[in-house]
């Protein structure tokens, strides 16, 4: 059964943070044709849409697209803070392979 994705605590903390919703803004989680594995993940601040999926925590909210929404079955969006950075990642269950960067997956 597909299931919308899930958004973590950590990363509507962080959406809380930089004050996404006190700009009018929701973190958008799109996926498009292209990268170097065939899709890639598009993440960006943006005005929620009509017609988007909007998940909703903390007085924030995270949009998926209705194209992007099948793609993103069941897939989990955080936030994670590493050495190299700190950035939104997706665990997407969909994708076969993905590549280093993080961004470009296959399915």
């Amino acid at each position: 059964m597909n299931l919308p994705p899930k958004v973590t605590e950590r990363a509507f903390a962080r959406l809380s943070e930089i004050g996404a919703a006190d700009q009018g803004k929701a973190l958008r989680v799109a996926v498009e044709g292209g990268g170097c594995s065939g899709f890639q993940y598009n993440i960006l601040l943006d005005d929620p849409a009509s017609d988007d999926l909007v998940l909703e925590s903390q007085g924030e909210k995270v949009v998926v697209d209705s194209v992007s929404l099948p793609f993103l079955a069941n897939a989990t969006i955080d936030f994670t803070e590493e050495l190299i950075g700190a950035r939104f990642v997706i665990d997407n269950p969909n994708a076969t392979s993905s590549c280093g960067c993080g961004t470009s997956f296959a399915m």
